[in-house]
C-alpha cells in the first residue's frame, strides 16, 4: 500500500500536537504518527489523502498554534514490517532499582526485569518512549501499590494502569476520552491479564460521581498542562484523604503553575522528576 507522509512544524508544539493527532487519527484516516522536536510526522494511505480536509483540520487549530506542513508520497513497501524494525522496547529503571520492560509482541522476553508489560503499540500514547511515560512508570514502579485503589486518567495504552495492577493494586480504573485509546487499552489489559475497569470519557465522569462511589488512594494523570490545570478540581474530588496524585505531560518550567493549582485543593508537592526537560510531580493530600 502506498502512503503519504505529512510533516508538520508546530509553534508552540504543546498542546497543539496532541490536538492535531486526535483530529487526524480519531476523526480522519491517518493511522500512524511520529513525534519530532518541532512537530509531527503523520502517515495516511495515499488513496485517502485529502489536502482540502487536511487544511480544514489545520485551520481549526489556528487559535492554539502556527502550523506549517508539507507532504510527500512514500515508496510502496510493507510499512508494518518497516515500522516494527524501527520500534524499540524500553527498559525503565525506577529510583529503587526496579526494572520495567515495556515491549511489543514482536520483541523478546527479558527475564531479568521485575515487571514486563506487552503493549500493542498503535496510535495510543504510552509506549514508554516519551519521557513523561518513562517518568510515570518509574513512579508507579517504586510507590507502594499493594491493596490501593488507583485511577489512571488519560490512560492511552493503559501501560500505567497495567503496571499498577501488576504491583498489587486492589482496584484500577483507566479512563480516556479517545475511542481508539479506549479500545487499545482494552486489548492491552487482556494481553497482560490485568483486571482493569476501563471507561471512555473525560473528567466529567469524576465530577458526576456520588459520595458513595469509589475514592482513590492514587490518582495518575499524564496528559498535558492545560488539561491538568482545567481538571485538577475533578482529580482532587475523587482523591481519598491521605492519598497521592501523580501528574505529568508538561515541561519543567510549567511546575509552578501546576503546584499553585494543586495547592488550591489542599495538595502539597512532595517530589519532582525531570527527564529531557519534561517533568513529573508527586503530590500528597
Amino acid at each position: 500500500m502506498k502512503y503519504t507522509e505529512v510533516s508538520f512544524t508546530i509553534n508552540p508544539v504543546e498542546p497543539c500536537r496532541d490536538l492535531l493527532v486526535d483530529a487526524l487519527g480519531n476523526e480522519g484516516p491517518y493511522d500512524s504518527f511520529v513525534e519530532t522536536s518541532d512537530g509531527l510526522k503523520a502517515y495516511v494511505p495515499t488513496s485517502q489523502f485529502d489536502i482540502v480536509w487536511l487544511q480544514q483540520q489545520v485551520d481549526g487549530l489556528h487559535d492554539f498554534a502556527t502550523i506549517e506542513y508539507s507532504h510527500t508520497e512514500m515508496p510502496d513497501k510493507n510499512w508494518n514490517e518497516e515500522w516494527e524494525k524501527q520500534h524499540k522496547p524500553v527498559l525503565v529503571t525506577a529510583g529503587d532499582g526496579k526494572r520495567v520492560w515495556v515491549r511489543a509482541p514482536f520483541h523478546e522476553h527479558r527475564p531479568d526485569a521485575d515487571y514486563e508489560i506487552e503493549i500493542e503499540p498503535k496510535m495510543s500514547f504510552g509506549t514508554a518512549h516519551h519521557p513523561t511515560t518513562y517518568l510515570m512508570l518509574s513512579y508507579v514502579a517504586e510507590i507502594p501499590m499493594q491493596g490501593k485503589r488507583v485511577l489512571d486518567m488519560g490512560c492511552g495504552t493503559a501501560v500505567l494502569a497495567i503496571l499498577a495492577k501488576m504491583r498489587g493494586a486492589a482496584y484500577v480504573e483507566a479512563i480516556d476520552i479517545d475511542e481508539w485509546a479506549y479500545n487499545n487499552a482494552l486489548e492491552n489489559a487482556q494481553r497482560n491479564h490485568a483486571d482493569l475497569t476501563i471507561r471512555i470519557g473525560d473528567a466529567d465522569l469524576l465530577r458526576h460521581r456520588t459520595k458513595d462511589e469509589t475514592r482513590f488512594d492514587i490518582v495518575i494523570a499524564n496528559i498535558n498542562r492545560n488539561i491538568l490545570l482545567h481538571d485538577m478540581d475533578a482529580y482532587a474530588s475523587v482523591l481519598a484523604q491521605g492519598g497521592m496524585m501523580l501528574l505529568s505531560g508538561f515541561y519543567e518550567c510549567d511546575t509552578p503553575a501546576l503546584q499553585q493549582e494543586a495547592e488550591k485543593y489542599g495538595l502539597q508537592m512532595m517530589e519532582q522528576k525531570v527527564r529531557e526537560g519534561w517533568c513529573a510531580l508527586r503530590f500528597g493530600a
